[in-house]
């Protein structure tokens, strides 16, 4: 059975996320130690969830119980948050649930902004990261295979992607409001990943030019060769801040790298005449999770914070049209997924019931054989019965399997024949059937 425990923007508290995000790449290790009826696990973690999808042993009683106990306990063990502390911050999914939920995450139905295309990447990273620390399984493998998969559909077939905007540039669409030149903009820009590259970009296509970076882990210089813009040392960095009319962080640091010392800097040329030697009006944006900023520094005077948690609370109502298809192929997919792992999951009893049979017509085969069987009619006709016999049970099981009654196909057969798919798959003549 799969589980999904889910802590997200739509549940937790900005702060939970925030510490959740600075979750160790050891739950899934951990959940599979806690609980022996844990068959895989892999987490999804970003700034705005954390999710942890868990394959469970179905026959143990309350396994769902179990592996919400034990989902929550790993993340105390690695996290240091006590269970308490996450009561009421999350949401369980079960069963064909999970898949539905999984394709909407990862097609970014689920994320701040309805369509940004981030959480695909990120999904795929967490299959990779379970692989590598041998914690995933062959039905999580399939889950994620086809998240990916309905992820793709979504993004060719609908307009989502189109309709939805990244958390970049929602953010600047904020911005809009209280920059009337971007030309004009004294940029500064903390960071060196994906996303300051993402963001620099976005920055350009608004028209901003007087762009400059800083790298709190020192990689600013190539970066800044790379991207045609100025690299900032650590010995100017607070200057150029202080001097800067808009900051836009976005790092992995999980501690701030811009709080009041920095944009309290000395009294310059370009800061001369303002309060506290800041800029009459700076806008600083915080990407970070956890966060870049110091939250302290909205209270000086002429500085304006926008945050995720801000940015979420602005994100607009995406077209219904367009989510509504993105919704339909994510229940599409879903679906797929249930009836192919449902049919999966008969075919060892519908191969021993096409063992049975096929062994009793090779039996019956061999006696008309044995009494002169001229020209082979009789092995002709018993084949195209055995195929006649076969072929309305098969299809049955297939379609009580897709109905989540496969059980009753097994019963069935071992109260009519006395065999059991463990023993016939296992059989010489199970590959003939």
């Amino acid at each position: 059975m799969l589980l999904c425990v889910t802590a997200n923007h739509k549940t937790a508290s900005f702060e939970m996320l925030e510490r959740l995000s600075r979750t160790p790449d050891d739950v899934a290790p951990n959940l599979l130690r806690l609980a022996p009826c844990v068959q895989g696990a892999v987490v999804v973690s970003t700034c705005n969830r954390f999710e942890a999808y868990v394959e469970v042993d179905e026959p143990v009683t309350a396994a769902g119980a179990v592996g919400v106990e034990a989902v929550l306990e790993a993340i105390e063990q690695s996290a240091g948050i006590p269970t308490a502390e996450l009561d009421g911050a999350y949401a369980v999914h079960s069963g064909r649930r999970v898949a539905e939920h999984l394709f909407a995450v990862a097609s970014g139905l689920e994320s701040v902004v309805s369509g940004e295309g981030e959480i695909a990447g990120q999904v795929r990273r967490a299959l990779t990261t379970a692989r590598k620390h041998g914690t995933t399984s062959p039905e999580l493998e399939r889950l994620f295979q086809r998240a990916s998969q309905a992820q793709r559909k979504v993004k060719n077939v609908t307009a989502l992607g189109r309709a939805g905007r990244s958390l970049v540039r929602l953010a600047l669409e904020l911005a809009d409001s209280r920059i009337a030149d971007w030309s004009a903009e004294r940029v500064l820009l903390v960071g060196t990943g994906s996303y300051a590259a993402v963001t620099l970009a976005t920055l350009r296509e608004r028209g901003a030019t007087n762009i400059s970076v800083y790298s709190p882990s020192g990689r600013a210089e190539l970066f800044a060769k790379k991207h045609d813009i100025t690299a900032v040392s650590e010995a100017d960095y607070a200057r150029v801040a202080t001097a800067s009319s808009l900051l836009i962080t976005c790092t992995t640091a999980t501690e701030p790298v811009l709080g009041r010392a920095q944009l309290q800097g000395p009294i310059t040329n370009a800061t001369a005449g303002c309060p506290m030697g800041q800029q009459s009006s700076q806008l600083v944006i915080d990407l970070g999770m956890p966060r870049n900023v110091d939250p302290d520094i909205a209270s000086l005077e002429g500085v304006a914070l926008l945050d995720l948690e801000t940015i979420r609370l602005h994100a607009p109502l995406e077209e219904l049209q367009a989510t509504d298809a993105a919704r339909t192929v994510v229940r599409e997919a879903a679906d797929t997924f249930h009836v192919v792992g449902a049919q999966q999951s008969v075919t060892p009893s519908v191969v021993a019931f096409r063992t049975h049979i096929l062994s009793l017509m090779e039996a019956e085969i061999e006696r008309a054989r044995s009494r002169g069987d001229e020209g082979g009619k009789v092995e002709q006709a018993m084949r195209h019965l055995a195929g006649v016999l076969t072929h309305t049970p098969t299809t049955r099981a297939h379609e009580l399997a897709a109905q989540g009654r496969g059980d009753e196909f097994a019963a069935a057969l071992q109260t009519l024949y006395g065999i059991t798919a463990d023993v016939a798959v296992d059989a010489p003549t199970a590959e003939s059937a």
